[in-house]
């Protein structure tokens, strides 16, 4: 009879043939040795078979399954049917879980939790490695989780394999982001407080291949980076010089192997410094110079908002001087119809009196050709016409 052991570690591989091997070593070294380590091929590249039967290690349980839609979820739904751990845990084939990673979040569900999660170093392509801090243990930090993003890596989490209805949970007709939502589930679906929070870096998460990222396409480790790159403080231990034609993983591995208990403390002791030099200089420089930011900004808008109410001013003014010309305009307007009217009357005076003039010329002419005319008849006729006006007056 084989008897249960106490987690059962999935981890699936597609394409890295070329670092699994570093990744299955740094689990089979661990502090917890009572364990099953699932490794799930969906559709992995040739030569995998050989390095994960190469370990030699019953604890091993290879699943050689063809390629699955997306990530492969639904491969990962196979091996877990046949888990037979209590705890269930994660570790990525390009991943180096320290050899303490599932003694401490073991002890972090001690008190409890449906899921626990530890912290992680990130690690650039060129070996540059920074604190991943989220606490979701913190109500800020788990809302922003459960509704935004998901900044840890899933090799942090360990979960209770009771904690579901079922161990084939993974959701398998996501393209994507499918731990981030099975991380999700167990925190809505598990009395609070449904999740612990180890305070250690106990992951060494490096950038995947397929993203073809210095930075692992992560924001906050861009923003670590452009430190590092150049702060000359910048701890020794999280600055790994990578050899060339080395994958980033084999440099820390061999830190790690030479080392073990004495570089995971130097490597996690040079973390806390580099927390507390990053926090020193938020407090020393950076919030100073973001308040003096907000009141600059402050009265900026103070400024802005006198020279809205002054433009706004400016603009009534306008629209009373513009109306003001509107009136005078329309007035103007009136004058000039006014002025027309009058040339009008004024030509039409001006033509009646030229002809009044021509008919009062015509008749003088007609006058005098009269006066100048010989005959008794008009002689007559202009002789009674002064007799009667003479005896009239």
């Amino acid at each position: 009879m084989v008897s249960q052991p106490l987690i059962s570690i999935l981890m699936p591989t597609h394409t890295r043939v070329d670092v699994i091997g570093i990744a299955i070593e740094s689990v089979l070294k661990q502090t917890v040795g009572d364990f099953e380590l699932l490794v799930v091929g969906d559709g992995c590249a040739p030569g995998t078979a050989d390095v994960v039967h190469g370990f030699k290690d019953d604890r091993i349980r290879f699943f050689d399954l063809p390629k699955a839609p997306h990530f492969g979820y639904a491969n990962r739904n196979i091996a877990l049917r046949e888990a037979r751990g209590r705890f269930i845990g994660f570790a990525a084939d390009d991943d180096i879980v320290l050899r303490d990673h599932f003694e401490l979040l073991i002890k972090a569900l001690g008190h409890g939790a449906a899921i626990a999660h530890s912290q992680a170093f990130w690690v650039s392509t060129d070996g540059i490695a920074a604190p991943f801090l989220t606490n979701l243990e913190m109500p800020d930090e788990l809302s922003h989780f459960m509704e935004r993003k998901n900044t840890i890596p899933a090799s942090c989490f360990l979960y209770r394999a009771d904690c579901l209805p079922s161990l084939d949970s993974w959701p398998e007709d996501l393209p994507a982001a499918a731990d981030w939502r099975l991380w999700q589930r167990i925190v809505r679906e598990n009395p609070e407080p449904a999740v612990a929070h180890c305070r250690q870096p106990t992951v060494l998460h490096f950038s995947a291949k397929w993203k073809r990222s210095r930075e692992s396409g992560m924001r906050q480790l861009a923003s670590m980076l452009s430190i590092a790159d150049v702060a000359d403080w910048w701890p020794a231990a999280l600055r790994v010089p990578i050899p060339s034609g080395q994958p980033e993983q084999q440099a820390y591995a061999d830190l790690l192997n030479a080392d073990p208990e004495e570089w995971t403390a130097a490597i996690r002791q040079a973390g806390r410094d580099l927390t507390a030099r990053l926090a020193w200089d938020d407090l020393q420089i950076i919030r100073p110079a973001l308040k003096a930011a907000n009141e600059k900004s402050a009265t900026a808008k103070k400024e802005l908002a006198a020279a809205r109410t002054e433009t706004a001013t400016y603009q009534a003014q306008s629209r009373i001087a513009e109306d003001g010309w509107a009136t005078s305009d329309i007035e103007i307007e009136a004058c000039r119809k006014k002025i027309d009217s009058l040339d009008n009357r004024l030509n039409e005076a001006l033509h009646e009196s030229r002809c009044l003039a021509a008919e009062v010329e015509r008749l003088a002419g007609e006058l005098r050709r009269i006066r100048a005319s010989t005959a008794w008849r008009v002689h007559e006729t202009i002789e009674r016409l002064r007799w009667g006006r003479t005896k009239a007056s």
